[in-house]
Order: C-alpha cells, then structure tokens, then sequence
C-alpha cells in the first residue's frame, strides 16, 4: 500500500506540473498570468521563510528585508544593463544576482541576529525591518523613496529569441525558478543539514549535548533562507519591472508570516499553499470590500485557534486513512459536508453583519453582498444577517463535535485493523 502511495504522489505531481505548463494557453489574461506570477514569487519567498520557522524555529518578523533589497539590486543592475554601464545579462539569470544579495545580507545580519533565540531573535529582526525601512525613504539616491525605481526587463536582454515582454513569457521564467528553488529547498530537509535544524528546533539542549554547534546551524539556516527570498525578490522586481519601499516593510514579512501559518508551518507543502490561497484572496477581495485586511486577521486567528497544523495539516491529517484503509473515506463525507455547510452560513451571516458596519461609514445605503443587493437601513437585513450569524455558529458546534466522533471512529478502525 505504502509503494501504491508513492505511485499515487509521482503521479500528482506528474499532472500538476503538465497544467502548469499549460496555464498559459488555458489562461490568456494578461492579468490572470500576472496573478499566476505573483503566485510562483511569493510561493519561493514563502517556503524560504518556513525555512527559518518551520524547519529550524527562529520567527522572523524582517524577513522581507532580504526580499526587497534583493529587488532593489536586482532592479539597479537591469537598469545598468539597459545604460550600457554593465555588461549583458540574460534576464533568467539575474535572479543569481537576487539569492547573491540574500545571501551576503543573510550572512551579516544573521551572525547578530542568531546570538538570541526566541524573543529575543524576533525583536532584533523587527528592528532590521523597520531600521531598512526607513533607509529606504532616507536614503532617496539609492532607493528613490516612495516612488522606488523601475527598470525594463525587455531592453539589452534578447536571450536566445525570447524578450520577456510579453507576461506569458514572464511566466514560464518564474515558473521554471519556482520548480527550481522549491526543489532544492525541499532536498535540503532530506539532508544531514535539514535533520539538525530540526533537532535544534525541537530540543536545543539535547543538539548541543550530542555535539553539535546549534548557533551555527541556526546561522546557515537563516543565510540560506535569505537566499532564496533574495531570488524570490528578484523574480518579484522582474515581474513588476518596478520595486519600492513595501517590498522590505513589516507589512510584506507579515504577509509571508500569514501565508506560512495558514498554510502551516509543520509541513513542507504548508506554506506553497498558504501562497496560492493567500494571493488569490489578497487579489480577489481587495476588489470586492475595503475591509479585507480584517477577514485576513479573522482567518490568522482562527487558523492559530482551531487548526495550528494550517490548511497542510487539516490535508495530511487524512493519509493514514487513504494509505491503511481508504474506504474509510465515504464514513466522512456526510459530517464533512454538514460541516461545511455550517461553516459556509456562518460565514454569510457574518460577513453581511461586517460589511453592513462598514457600509454605514459611507453615503451610499445600498450595497451588493453575494450578488444580492440590500440596504443597510433596512432592519429585515440586519435582523436576517444576525439570524444566520448565530445560526451558523450553532450548528458548527454541533456539527464539530459529530464530525469529531466519526473521525475518531475512523482511526480507532484503522488502529484496530493494524494490530491485526
């Protein structure tokens, strides 16, 4: 069963990278592709993060430092290329110049900042980001302020016929780093190297005890992390042809802190898809309400709250069952829908009640909610959104617990046929 798995997993990834080869031709939007690439980007910077958590425990509130001014590198080096003052290089190889940049500031802020662990470790890097921050609106010959800088990706870099004008092109680029950085960040956790980050962050006393030098581990986990959210950085500025000072603030490390937690940080696969979701989310309701950052930190919470394993977790939960007993599988799908279902009126219910609170601020009395249009002066609205509110939260208790029971019914099957 367990080699039937494996088989299962070849082939998964098998068809998921012949789609992602063919999004392009599926997908000719200019912007869905664009969204396609933020994707790829933030999908390596991510997974560079959960690097330095996940794999080795160091929370990092700076981390987009590493990210930004890899940009900014990244962004003055084309721009020295299209004036003629360096010497050509092909556009799928500047973002060596990104996981460079990354590197070397990873090296020399990681020897100060891997001296303390824990607290200590988060403050000291929430201080780098807010000290590069404000060098960024200082320092405006270098960074230009809040304008940034911007370079074209297309001037001097014809490389084997391909200009990189066209967003399509962009993206195979970003697609073809993507496969390439995640690929060796993931051999890097089959390592030796990989084990003793793990063991640091599991138990730092017994690492030291058998020998091994826990601060430098520490240290190589975070210059390797920052080498590859250099490269994401690049490939960021490459996409944008622009780069500015949000790129290396709190608000990006927090984003790339959202993105590896909820989609969890004790898996490899966690933060890809914290990604994927986050990225989509961040694009689709900042045009559907102004209140989106407030379903961001609702979710942040309640994914901390209820589902500290992350939306990986919640997946990988299920692979014993579909590894021993896959059958099992059908004694699940009833309380998993009634409980999506309760989930689903609960987040009707109360996303009305939001969006009726904010509406209220504004002059305008209607609003569309779900594709239905209603108004916030009417007290039928207020009192049915409340109604479903309270509703939902009713029946996801309920339901919880019933699915709850099945799932440890299915287990104790599974332990149960095992010990036969």
């Amino acid at each position: 069963m367990s080699s039937l798995f494996r088989n299962y997993k070849f082939i998964f990834y098998s068809i998921l990278t012949f789609i992602l080869l063919l999004l392009p031709i599926l997908f000719s939007s200019s912007f869905v592709l664009t969204l396609f690439c933020k994707m790829g980007v933030l999908i390596i910077f991510s997974v560079a993060y959960n690097m330095l958590l996940g794999q080795t425990g160091l929370l990092s509130f700076g981390h987009a430092i590493y990210f930004g001014l890899a940009g900014y590198a990244s962004m003055h080096f084309l721009s020295g290329i299209n004036n003629n003052f360096l010497p050509s290089l092909p556009l799928p190889f500047l973002p060596f110049i990104g996981a460079f940049v990354g590197l070397i500031l990873g090296v020399s802020i990681g020897y100060l900042s891997t001296k303390r662990v824990g607290t200590a470790f988060a403050m000291i890097s929430l201080g780098f980001c807010e000290l590069i921050t404000a060098l960024t609106l200082i320092f405006v010959v270098f960074f230009n302020g809040e304008d940034g800088i911007q370079a074209d990706r297309v001037t001097g870099n014809d490389f084997l016929g391909i200009t990189y004008g066209p967003q399509q092109e962009v993206y195979y680029l970003i697609l073809f780093w993507c496969i390439f950085a995640v690929s060796i960040m993931y051999l890097l956790t089959k390592t030796p190297f990989g084990r003793m980050c793990n063991a640091v962050r599991d138990n730092q006393q017994r690492a030291e005890f058998i020998g091994y030098d826990v601060r430098k581990i520490r240290w190589m986990a975070f210059s390797l992390s920052a080498m590859f959210a250099g490269a994401a950085g690049s490939l960021h500025a490459i996409n944008y042809e622009h780069i500015g000072f949000e790129s290396v603030s709190l608000v990006q490390s927090g984003m790339v802190l959202f993105m590896a937690y909820i989609g969890g940080i004790g898996s490899f696969l966690g933060p890809i898809i914290g990604a994927i979701s986050l990225t989509y989310l961040d694009t689709m309701l900042s045009d559907v309400t102004e209140a989106w950052v407030l379903y961001y930190g609702i979710i942040f919470v309640l994914v901390i709250a209820f589902a500290p394993q992350g939306i990986a977790g919640l997946i990988l939960m299920h692979e014993p069952v579909v590894r021993n007993k896959p059958s099992l599988l059908k004694k699940l799908i009833f309380p998993y829908l009634i409980f999506g279902l309760s989930i689903l009126i609960l987040v009707i219910g109360f996303t009305t009640i939001i969006e009726l609170i904010h509406s209220l601020k504004s002059n305008h009395s209607n609003l569309t909610i779900y594709w239905i249009k209603i108004s916030n002066s009417n007290f039928l609205v207020w009192l049915t959104s409340i109604i479903l509110a309270i509703l939902g939260l009713f029946l996801c208790r309920k339901s919880y617990f019933r699915t709850k029971e099945v799932w440890n019914d299915v287990i104790e099957n599974i332990k149960m046929s095992l010990v036969k």
